[in-house]
């Protein structure tokens, strides 16, 4: 994502994991061609970086990765802006030197989670290796011959973008056809020089109109949208709906063992908050929680029984994942307790649990660190039209939202101990309480 000493400046006070410019993700493996060299950045052709793969007058050259029909492979890449994941696809051209006239197709989407399953940012390196890799098919029953392959990138926090890096391959057997390619379905192409054709709400994660047989779902399911496409946007067209499994990507995290609840009439409250179009929740003593969503905050309170504990971990990027929300790695479900009461389903207000029985009592509380932002009186939806470009808008003193490409961002929480000027204007007054301001301006 491209960024201005103005952004880089607002996200280190907020304490964005924010990387500088030159930290974009690259593509590594399959290795890319040399020419054009690749950038840092979404595809802009003010910046040279043209549709498709960064073409630019020197023309395309590198040795192929010669990759056989059938097989697998490993997608890897390098920095560490990784803004928050996001959605990708992997697609072929049997064009040596693809341009904008070159028929891309689609063999495998990953829906969430891509480049990483993280918050935001992992760091400002450009040169360090992402510990995420992926893999994806090379279907068996296409043509070999020399093809270009490409990683296309719908970042899900930041600037509404486009990320495209190129790699010379050749497929390598037979028995294919090229009728068998044609009813892959067309690579989804948005975002471009400001033109967001998909409506791509920042902080989500999405389903692509048609993805393809060959689908990962990597993020929160709560977090994925479905992409609806103007008409004649490349691969804006609706196609059938694969089943798709759940698989993990590269490192996986283990899922937090379940508490074992207390006998009798132990009790904890909790309460949280989150921001985007994910859940926010927050984890009492014992199994309470609560859950609250909407496009852009929510929160909600919970009650359960037991003794236990844990917080909900705060930040700014994202919401923190539900805790009730199934880990997407496959692991052997847990033992279902033995309470005989069952936590009421959240709804966003306080649900009283079934009366328990038996001996012995508890009693906890518990609290989320994460900061839902103001709703009130100057609030503007997320997605919806704005001007001028960079305007900013401080809701309620303590969140905020930025006018890019057209559309509002989702109202992002200041950090703990700051405050901002209500209402719009060209620049962003911040400072800590108590201290002096910062403006920023757009």
């Amino acid at each position: 994502m491209y960024f201005s000493n103005k952004n880089t400046a607002l996200a280190a006070m907020l304490a964005f994991a924010t990387a500088g410019t030159n930290a974009h993700m690259l593509l590594a493996e399959p290795k890319p061609f040399s020419t054009p060299a690749l950038q840092n950045g979404p595809l802009d052709t003010a910046s040279g970086r043209a549709f498709p793969c960064q073409v630019g007058a020197g023309g395309y050259s590198g040795a192929a990765t010669q990759m056989p029909l059938g097989s697998s492979q490993k997608l890897a890449f390098t920095g560490q802006a990784t803004h928050g994941g996001g959605s990708c696809q992997i697609s072929i051209s049997y064009d040596t030197a693809p341009t904008k006239q070159s028929v891309w197709k689609v063999i495998h989407s990953i829906e969430g989670g891509c480049v990483a399953d993280v918050a935001g940012n992992m760091g400002d390196s450009a040169s360090a290796a992402s510990p995420f890799t992926f893999q994806f098919p090379i279907p068996s029953d296409i043509p070999a011959g020399k093809a270009t392959v490409a990683w296309t990138w719908l970042n899900r926090i930041g600037n509404r973008e486009f990320y495209m890096n190129c790699a010379p391959v050749e497929l390598t057997g037979s028995g294919g056809s090229k009728s068998a390619y044609d009813a892959l379905p067309d690579m989804l192409v948005t975002n471009i020089d400001g033109k967001n054709a998909c409506n791509t709400v920042e902080g989500s994660d999405y389903k692509y109109p048609n993805p393809g047989k060959s689908v990962d779902r990597k993020g929160p399911a709560n977090r994925l949208i479905q992409l609806q496409c103007a008409s004649g946007t490349p691969g804006g067209q609706a196609g059938s709906s694969p089943s798709v499994p759940s698989t993990p990507s590269t490192p996986a995290q283990p899922p937090a063992s379940p508490s074992k609840p207390a006998n009798g009439g132990g009790n904890g409250n909790g309460n949280g908050n989150g921001n985007g179009n994910g859940n926010g929740n927050g984890n009492g003593n014992g199994n309470g929680n609560g859950n609250g969503n909407g496009n852009g905050n929510g929160s909600g309170n919970g009650n359960g029984n037991g003794n236990g504990g844990g917080k909900v971990p705060g930040g700014v990027f994202a919401p923190a994942p539900s805790s009730t929300t199934a880990p997407s790695s496959p692991t052997a479900a847990p033992a279902k307790p033995t309470s005989p009461s069952t936590p009421a389903k959240p709804s966003g207000a306080p649900a009283a649990p079934a009366p328990g029985s038996g001996s012995g009592s508890g009693s906890g509380s518990g609290s989320s660190s994460g900061k839902a932002p103001a709703t009130g009186a100057g609030a503007q939806a997320a997605g919806s039209a704005c001007s001028p470009e960079g305007q900013w808008n401080c809701v309620g003193g303590s969140a905020y939202q930025l006018c890019g490409s057209g559309v509002w961002s989702v109202a992002m929480p200041l950090a703990a101990g700051t405050s901002c000027t209500p209402g719009q204007s060209s620049s962003l007054s911040v400072a800590a309480i108590g201290r002096r301001v910062a403006a920023f301006r757009a």
